[in-house]
């Protein structure tokens, strides 16, 4: 997996899966103590695992206790299906395109 950050945005491409978790979750928190809000751009990624959505999930909830957001753009439709599946939409909004957030 590739994992690009630019600004308060990280972009993510490839297959984030339970192996990859550790990686994102860690650059998560750095960018976080920078920037406060943070957008994730995950439309560029090739497949996401329920570990990964639940790390994204838990990013999430560490930022709002922080009285700042974590967003995604970019998922696909399937994407968006399997976080309302996991009863994680409240945590993890998804916007299909950047401008949306």
């Amino acid at each position: 997996m590739q994992v690009t950050i630019n600004g308060s945005t990280m972009y993510l491409a490839g297959r984030f899966d339970g192996r990859t978790t550790a990686e994102v979750r860690d650059q998560l928190r750095d960018l976080m103590t920078k920037h406060g809000d943070v957008v994730v751009d995950i439309s560029a990624l090739e497949s996401i695992d329920v570990t990964a959505l639940r790390t994204l999930a838990a990013a999430s909830v560490v930022s709002e206790r922080g009285g700042h957001h974590l967003d995604l753009v970019g998922g696909s439709n399937s994407v968006r299906r399997a976080i309302a599946f996991l009863g994680l939409r409240r945590l993890l909004p998804a916007h299909p395109h950047r401008e949306a957030v």
